[in-house]
């Protein structure tokens, strides 16, 4: 079994894949020349495999992750104390400027290959499926819920207080009844007040849900009138209205309307469907050292085998793509996408300076007690990803996917918002890579998968699926293949550890005033 790992023959760093002590030899190149630890190296992190000068960019995954604060030996541990972020604050790219210097093979990092079985964009993997329910105006679901739909935060308790109640109507195929609660709705302004309604109709419209009950109070902002332009056409059968305000008894009139939603979905069943139909959502959360070893590159593989078979993935988090965004500017398929990823890179950042804030303000406490660094360092691991494909599109806060293939979306980095971000886009479900482990749900099954089997072993109870067992055998091309099997069973019905244990959330992109 492998205890370190260099990850490209350019890295000035090594991974510990275990904890390593000092004093302990490590053969640091193919002629076998060795080192010796210099100190105590955690599971995770990173130590240096050549003498690095004050000042010295610092090669990790064949990219940059920082420069030296301080003259670092060979053998010493590499990590905050002695490295820096050396982002920049916004991109001034040109389209054919990067298409004509860009380094990369195109399909992602330097000197990286292709995975067996990645797409080139134009799908042609054999086809597969899963059992899926088709809805009656053409779209498809992988579950077959009652979701009730609080308008504004002040009828949350009542959503709470039906859902409850309500727990008699999960039986047939009808899989769940879930209420999604919400501070916002209202005493929000533009933009802000905007962003709630896309979402709350985004989610009104998914599919995973047979029958939805919008919840609304009668006097905010974001009432149900309003909130139905945003809906658009709807099926009186599977939506249904509530104005508290209107009701003498808003319990007993709403748990009346999801019996009736019930008989409607119960009417549903599940039926093979072609996976080109099905949409992922690609996260990770409380990362550590491992995540872009094991896990990441794993879900990547996963994202191209749907790819090639006409799926989408859709990846997220869009601070966390700083520092490695311009792997993804050189896959993107033309150049209206590469303007537009120009655009969402820099209106992120953007974001960050108008509120007075560093765009490199991460990583977070547990992924630099995990092994990560920095800002880039959490970046190239985290965009593993997205696999090899290329960029198909690119998707603002609450907007529905549209083409197949990669998307890229706007949302922040916290795992519930842009998870609920993933979802209200079209995900059916989530592949969320974790090295420190999360209990959380999003509005969709929300697939956890650790990058280190002693995580898996420990919160059995949150861990779907292990991905840490790429330090000991294996290659991310078999995993990945295994993951993508384990997803259509999922999409077929199997249930992950979070709606085992009921679990589900959602949170919405906070941004303006509260009035």
């Amino acid at each position: 079994m492998k205890r370190w790992i260099r990850i490209r023959p350019s890295d000035d760093v090594g991974v510990a894949l275990e904890d390593l002590a000092a004093g302990t030899k490590v053969q640091s190149d193919g002629e076998g020349s060795c080192i010796v630890l210099l100190e105590d190296i955690p599971r995770g992190h990173k130590f240096a495999l050549r003498n690095l000068n004050v000042g010295e960019r610092v090669m990790k995954y064949g990219a940059p992750i920082g420069v030296t604060t301080e003259p670092v030996r060979a053998g010493a541990w590499v990590h905050v104390h002695n490295l820096k972020s050396a982002l920049d604050e916004v991109l001034d790219d040109s389209y054919r400027e990067r298409k004509f210097s860009a380094e990369t093979d195109g399909y992602g990092f330097p000197g990286a290959e292709k995975p067996n079985g990645s797409a080139s964009g134009s799908g042609g993997g054999e086809d597969c499926f899963f059992q899926g329910f088709q809805r009656e105006n053409g779209s498809v679901g992988i579950r077959n819920e009652l979701w009730i739909i609080p308008t504004v935060g002040c009828v949350c308790d009542v959503a709470a207080a039906l859902e409850k109640r309500a727990q008699f109507l999960v039986r047939g195929t009808v899989d769940a009844v879930c209420a999604f609660s919400h501070p916002y709705g209202c005493s929000q302004m533009d933009e802000d007040q905007e962003n709630t309604r896309r979402i709350l109709a985004d989610l009104v419209n998914h599919p995973n849900a047979g029958g939805v009950l919008v919840l609304g109070l009668g006097c905010e902002n974001s009432n149900i009138g309003v909130l139905k332009q945003y809906i658009g056409p709807f099926d009186e059968r599977r939506v249904k209205f509530l104005v508290c305000q209107e009701s003498e008894d808003e319990l007993g009139d709403g748990l009346r309307l999801l019996e009736e939603l019930a008989d409607y979905a119960s009417s549903f069943r599940r039926v093979p469907v072609s996976c080109s139909r099905l949409v992922v959502g690609l996260k990770c959360g409380g990362s550590d050292g491992l995540s872009g070893i094991t896990a990441n590159p794993a879900v990547g593989v996963c994202s191209d085998l749907l790819i090639a078979r006409g799926g989408t993935a859709i990846l997220t988090e869009v601070p966390e793509m700083f520092g490695a965004e311009t792997f993804l500017m050189d896959r993107c398929e033309n150049e209206e996408v590469f303007e537009k990823t120009v655009a969402l890179i820099n209106d992120f950042k953007k974001y960050f300076i108008s509120h007075g804030k560093t765009i490199y303000e991460n990583p977070s406490p547990g992924n630099k007690e995990g092994g990560i660094s920095t800002l880039e360092d959490k970046a190239l691991g985290c965009t593993q990803k997205s696999g090899s494909t290329p960029v198909q599109d690119v998707l603002s806060y609450g907007e529905p996917v549209k083409r197949w293939g990669l998307n890229l979306l706007s949302a922040p980095g916290n795992d519930l918002v842009s998870s609920t971000a993933l979802a209200a886009s079209g995900a059916h479900l989530i592949l969320f890579t974790t090295g420190r482990g999360t209990p959380f749900a999003s509005p969709v099954p929300t697939l956890k998968l650790s990058s280190n089997s002693a995580l898996f072993r420990k919160k059995h109870n949150w861990i779907d699926f292990d991905c840490g067992t790429l330090t000991e055998s294996g290659s991310p091309e078999e995993l990945g293949a295994q993951l993508f099997a384990y997803v259509l069973s999922v999409a077929s019905g199997e249930q992950v550890c979070a709606e085992k244990a009921g679990y589900h959330g959602m949170a919405i992109f906070k941004q303006g005033v509260t009035l």
